[in-house]
């Protein structure tokens, strides 16, 4: 089975960079349209946009907290709704997934690397990057400080790698199942693919966004056990 030709395809350009921006039109397009319908009395597109917000919203401050919250929404809230459009993508004949290629994902997974750094100095101060060196403080500790210094600085370094490739794995899995299901039962279980399809895209929307509150609760709350 050939693959469907992509719709937009810009010479020269990478077609996941097309397709970001597809998707980042996307996403602009719908906020104005809900902006200019806004009332007192919600209805139509504002109810759906009011309810995916505030449920969204509810979700990462039950993981941040209320200050780490209000500092990053506005990115985790972007990128979780940014995700989701991308792997959705995938699944309308012609387009491409953004996701599905290693360079967005590591792009959105580097955003979220530093701004859980820039959450715990803004919080936090200098002593922030104490919680690197482990609880214990002490002349005698200090090859264990050391050991556990290396082992943190690698545990985040980390971060960003297993975010990127974990969700460009799972996007290539999905679209190799999927093709493999249509050559199998092209004419028996089309909308089981689809449905199959839509839930790994809001699964592997939802993880990159849980995961992302978690890096930025975990700097929120870096040092705050060390005075218990």
């Amino acid at each position: 089975m050939e693959e469907a030709p992509l719709i937009f395809h810009i010479n020269g350009v990478p077609p996941y960079v097309t397709y970001s921006w597809v998707a980042m039109v996307i996403l602009i397009a719908f906020s104005i349209i809900v902006r200019k319908r806004l009332a007192l009395l919600p209805s139509g597109i504002q109810n759906v946009a009011e309810i995916a917000i505030e449920g969204l919203y509810n979700f990462t401050e039950g993981n941040m907290g209320h200050r780490a919250n209000r500092i990053f929404f506005p990115l985790i809230g972007t990128l979780g709704f940014y995700i989701l459009i991308c792997n959705l993508m995938g699944l309308v004949p012609g387009f491409e997934s953004p996701t599905s290629n290693l360079n967005t994902n590591a792009a959105m997974a580097v955003c979220v690397f530093l701004s859980t750094h820039f959450l715990g100095i803004r919080i936090h101060g200098l002593k922030y990057f104490g919680h690197f060196f482990g609880p214990i403080r002490s002349i005698p500790a200090i090859p264990l400080m050391l050991l556990i210094f290396i082992i943190e600085i690698i545990a985040h370094l980390a971060r960003p790698v297993t975010l990127s490739v974990r969700l460009f794995g799972n996007m290539i899995s999905k679209h190799m199942i999927l093709l493999i299901l249509a050559i199998l039962v092209p004419m028996i279980l089309p909308t089981t693919i689809l449905a199959l399809g839509v839930l790994v895209s809001v699964v592997q929307a939802f993880v990159f966004l849980l995961l992302s509150t978690l890096y930025l609760a975990g700097a929120a709350e870096a040092e705050e056990h060390e005075g218990d």
